[in-house]
């Protein structure tokens, strides 16, 4: 062949490959449909967002075996925080709770055990018996405890749950969702950041026995930093678990499941599944001035406008250049303004599809001014009001 051709040839043929691989580093890849999950029930939320990237089922009311005990240690939580209950105080083991059936902490009769050990024997070792020792210390009886847990779940908006007992074992009208456990599990982990460090100690000693977290992510995958089992013959085996990775925190459910096993390897493959397909990003600071806007008739003659929490945004990986945001302020805003006022809104978008509209609020008071301001700003309203309407 003429050599001309040959080298003709050979530019053609490696600008297609050039440009093949260029438009194929440039393609979009459709994220892939949610595993399939053998389990009862299952969901995959984002922590920061809420968003829910997979479910089935998830408002199932099922029974929650000792996944209940996460919804039992918040109640506690809620108790220490607002003073009513503190670490060091002693709780005295009734034989109601030294009775208690099923995997236990192995408190004795009559002693007084510290309220931070049953929390970690609830959270580390699944004890019953702590569960019932800290309900009747908190509440009197477990039945009253109960009507505790019942008040939190509503408050929570958790519309698929009613317990009737601090430990799980099987009840009539006891029971939960996968949706509503993901709710719990945000908010104890958004609330109590600094207990939430128990759920990833993988064991703990008390009355010289030792007993290992039930929870092999824990020791399989690094980034999974708790949260809990649980198993029954009518529940089967569940587990929520939570993994944080680089700053992308995600919650897993899966209740139902045919064994020990078989948990753990559905909530790993939800969790792989939802870090390697989307992301999240937080876009805004909360209490960060956005925007300083024009006021009238006040002490000062800007106001800085931003949120009241942090944005996030959570989305299919490889789109983060596709979002898009708008700020819209609220026209003639007028002193007096106070903190935290709704004064206009931000909204996110990807591919013209709104993620995010949160409002926009005065992140401070201002007051009225003195009358020459008041009346400087009347007569200036006036006239861009008349120069508006030519």
């Amino acid at each position: 062949m003429n050599p001309f051709k040959k080298f003709t040839l050979f530019l053609f043929f490696g600008l297609l490959v050039t440009l093949f691989q260029a438009n194929a580093e440039n393609a979009e890849i459709a994220t892939p449909p949610a595993p399939n999950i053998a389990a009862t029930a299952y969901i995959l939320q984002d922590y920061h967002t809420g968003k829910v990237l997979a479910e089935n089922n998830a408002d199932a009311k099922l029974a929650p075996a000792s996944l209940t005990k996460i919804m039992t240690v918040y109640v506690v939580f809620r108790e220490l925080a607002n003073g009513h209950l503190h670490l060091e105080d002693s709780a005295t083991i009734s034989e109601k709770a030294w009775k208690t059936s099923g995997s236990r902490m192995f408190v004795e009769l009559g002693n007084q055990v510290k309220v931070e050990d049953l929390l970690k024997g609830v959270i580390i070792q699944s004890g019953n018996d702590a569960s019932v020792a800290l309900a009747e210390h908190v509440a009197g009886s477990e039945d009253t405890f109960a009507d505790m847990m019942n008040q939190h779940a509503a408050r929570l908006g958790m519309t698929h749950s009613h317990f009737k007992n601090s430990d799980g074992l099987p009840m009539d009208d006891h029971y939960t969702s996968a949706r509503d456990l993901a709710i719990l599990t945000s908010v104890l982990i958004k609330e109590f950041p600094d207990y939430y460090r128990w759920f990833s100690q993988q064991e703990f000693t008390f009355n010289q026995i030792t007993q290992h977290n039930r929870n092999p992510l824990l020791s399989r995958d690094e980034s999974v930093d708790g949260v809990k089992t649980g198993f029954t013959d009518d529940a089967g085996y569940c587990l929520v678990a939570s993994a944080l990775r680089e700053d992308m925190r995600l919650i897993s459910v899966v209740l139902g499941a045919k064994s020990a096993n078989a948990r753990a390897n559905e909530n790993q493959t939800l969790l792989n599944y939802g870090f390697r397909f989307f992301e999240s990003h937080r876009l805004y600071e909360g209490k960060k001035p956005l925007n300083e806007a024009r006021i009238w008739k006040g002490e000062s003659k800007t106001i800085p406008l931003g949120l009241a929490e942090d944005i996030y945004a959570t989305i299919p990986r490889r789109q983060y250049k596709d979002l898009k945001a708008a700020i819209v302020v609220d026209k003639k805003i007028t002193a007096p303004v106070v903190e935290g006022a709704k004064l206009g809104s931000v909204k996110v978008t990807l591919n013209d599809v709104v993620i995010v509209d949160k409002d926009l609020i005065a992140l401070k008071a201002v007051a009225e001014g003195n009358i020459i301001q008041r009346l400087s700003d009347s007569v200036m309203m006036m006239m861009e009001k008349s120069e508006d309407g030519k």
